[in-house]
């Protein structure tokens, strides 16, 4: 599919991996709807690229419902593309030093990550489904953002890496649920990114983590996680998988 003259979502594009997509689909001729809980931070990147800035919780359904709604009558087409990069990556021990479990912990980060996921992912769908299918037969294709803790987990994100595991695991169902529909669904799993989560951190801290990252030996850009992104869309045959972007990097246990 072609990016050029189709509408984008993408969410949590107001930093990080989502505001590198929204650039790098623009770039390639995308309208592209920002979506972004910060809406200020959604407007900054909507004014760069002429894009649209929406600002919803992607774990709120009815309020992901109205956004697509929002998208689809400000760009005049429903989005053929969704790219999911909304997330939090909140850390706790499943039972504190004090003895204290942290389902809170457990249930926020599913909320947001999982079910902010799936909102999105089916709200687009139903949307997708209603658009005329392009001379391969195909109506759309969803992104979906896992993370290499879906299988190298550390102490401390068992919430964490069982959201984004999640996430992996519903790339075939989906894919083979929405393929007579012409729409593709797949995930990736980013590695260590310079994200503002990531800059924030002390230099040494930084330069601990990148030792573990074999080639490159440095964070991932976010232009590279854009890079992907654009790359599905483009190629057709990918479906129903996840793709690590880690420059071969295997967690440690902490």
């Amino acid at each position: 599919m072609n990016l050029s003259g189709n509408v984008a979502l993408i969410t949590g594009a107001g930093s990080g991996l989502g505001a590198a997509t929204a650039r790098h689909f623009a770039a390639e001729g995308a309208k592209v709807a920002v979506l972004d809980m910060n809406l200020d931070a959604a407007q900054a990147v909507a004014q760069d690229i002429g894009g649209h800035a929406i600002a919803a919780d992607v774990s709120d359904a009815a309020a992901v419902d109205q956004a697509l709604d929002a998208a689809t009558k400000a760009l005049g087409q429903a989005p053929r593309v969704a790219v999911n990069c909304a997330g939090v990556a909140m850390g706790a021990r499943m039972v504190s030093r004090d003895g204290e479990p942290s389902f809170d912990v457990f249930e926020k980060t599913l909320r947001v990550n999982l079910f902010g996921t799936y909102n999105v992912m089916t709200h687009a769908a139903k949307r997708m489904m209603t658009l005329d299918a392009d001379a391969g037969g195909e109506r759309g294709v969803i992104i979906n953002t896992a993370s290499v803790a879906w299988q190298d987990g550390q102490m401390g994100q068992t919430a964490y890496a069982a959201s984004k595991g999640a996430i992996a695991a519903m790339s075939l169902p989906a894919a083979r649920e929405l393929a007579r529909a012409g729409i593709r669904v797949m995930a990736i799993a980013p590695g260590l990114f310079k994200t503002p989560m990531m800059e924030a951190l002390p230099e040494e801290v930084t330069e601990k983590i990148t030792a573990d990252i074999q080639f490159p030996t440095r964070l991932g850009d976010p232009q590279e996680y854009a890079l992907m992104a654009a790359q599905i869309v483009a190629n057709s045959y990918l479906n129903g998988t996840t793709i690590r972007l880690d420059g071969a990097v295997r967690l440690p246990p902490k």
